[in-house]
């Protein structure tokens, strides 16, 4: 649980106490209004926090795009041939080789195991990321667009 939620969460509770604590009505407004920008501190700090973490990941993702190391740049391509290849293995391998080893001749060919229960999210998102690139790089919005 954040320090945010935390604090929303007691923030009643406090404010009820600043009732009974502190009678003089002006005093207890100045309580609130300070209980309120701490709370608003908080969140501003916690907003910057997550925004300094997604600007460094994302220059992070930048510098690993431009690698010259197919281990740092080629994990996402991998990614999508692995996909392919279970795409391949699914639809044409798996139906097909069973097949060709009894007209080859081969008795007991036991069956291959499926991929079908989650290939298809795998190839979904990957085309859908695939997509998304595309058409940011077509736009010029990335870092990285065609010359």
């Amino acid at each position: 649980m954040s320090l945010l939620s935390t604090v929303t969460a007691v923030l009643p509770t406090i404010s009820g106490l600043l009732d009974r604590v502190i009678p003089d009505p002006q005093a207890k407004a100045q309580a609130q209004m300070e209980l309120l920008r701490l709370q608003q501190d908080g969140a501003f700090r916690e907003l910057d926090a997550a925004l300094q973490n997604g600007l460094a990941q994302a220059k992070i993702n930048e510098i690993e795009a431009q690698s010259q190391s197919a281990f740092k740049s080629g994990w996402r391509p991998l990614a999508g041939y692995v996909c392919v290849g279970g795409l391949a293995y699914e639809f044409l391998l798996r139906p097909l080789l069973p097949w060709v080893l009894t007209v080859a001749g081969v008795q007991n060919v036991p069956p291959l195991p499926s991929l079908d229960d989650v290939l298809f999210e795998l190839l979904f998102g990957m085309l859908g990321l695939g997509t998304l690139r595309t058409l940011e790089r077509r736009q010029r919005v990335s870092a990285i667009a065609p010359k």
